[in-house]
């Protein structure tokens, strides 16, 4: 078992930065898990938006997120990150991190996650 807790997120203007972190822990090992970030606005359906193997080897954006989001890992701290940067309010969501096992590839379906957090706001004001 993996427990997983977002935080960082808020209340932001348009152009604004936040960064988002996901603290794992559980007693299984974090460096053994590759890692996602997903969102979900009202009514639509949870999107990826970035994903990072297990050794930080290989990471993976959706095409809306390409150069203003930067997801990494510590894996001495057990914690995920999402930076965001000049944000739209499109990107307004819950946004939760999710683990799944270790894989060489980033996996985009939310569905190949085993684990997930609680979620944490991010709404961004025009």
């Amino acid at each position: 078992q993996v427990q997983l807790v977002e935080s960082g997120g808020g209340l932001v203007q348009a152009g604004d930065s936040l960064r988002l972190s996901c603290a794992a822990s559980g007693g299984r090992t974090f460096s053994n898990h590759n890692m996602g970030w997903f969102r979900q606005a009202p009514g639509k359906e949870r999107e990826f938006v970035a994903g990072v193997t297990w050794n930080g080897g290989m990471t993976a954006y959706t095409d809306s997120v390409k150069g203003r989001f930067t997801i990494s890992r510590d894996n001495a701290k057990d914690t995920l990150y999402l930076q965001m940067n000049s944000l739209k309010p499109e990107d307004t969501a819950v946004y939760y991190c999710a683990a799944r096992m270790a894989a060489i590839i980033v996996s985009r379906s939310p569905k190949t996650y085993d684990y997930w957090g609680q979620g944490t706001q991010v709404t961004v004001s025009p």
